[in-house]
């Protein structure tokens, strides 16, 4: 990891209040160190890790991860209702999940156009609207 990783990491977490534990710091450099914007599960962020040669658990990456997602440096996008997948770029927009090598990208928010939701039930209220596009290959 570069020392501008390192640093672009400690500013991320800086700006949700977050300890810089030696840990947090080297996930944090991996999943935007470099500016750009992830899908990542734990198991790739901990494989990610390993092959930096970094010692940290795959716990340690889950709780990790959800700490950043209550703080707002991440969002969790759950594919299948089993998958999560954690996406740096927190602002709303929707995603492509490429079904033959269970990846999660990002699809182009202006041309997703939703012209009406359903009323909430009585005594509740939406929170949130997840949009993923599921792809397959034609060929």
């Amino acid at each position: 990891m570069t020392n501008a990783q390192h640093e672009r990491g400690m500013a991320w977490l800086a700006t949700a209040d977050l300890r810089p534990t030696r840990q947090r710091v080297t996930l944090a450099a991996l999943l935007i160190g470099d500016g750009n914007h992830r899908h990542v599960t734990a198991e790739s962020l901990f494989e990610a890790a390993k092959s930096q040669g970094e010692a940290v658990s795959l716990a340690t990456v889950y709780n990790t991860l959800r700490a950043f997602c209550d703080v707002g440096l991440v969002q969790e996008v759950t594919v299948d209702g089993s998958k999560s997948y954690f996406d740096t770029n927190t602002h709303d927009h929707p995603h492509f999940y490429w079904e033959e090598d269970a990846t999660l990208t990002d699809a182009p928010s202006d041309q997703l156009i939703i012209s009406q939701l359903p009323d909430a039930p009585e005594g509740a209220e939406i929170a949130s609207v997840d949009v993923v596009i599921r792809l397959r290959s034609t060929s």
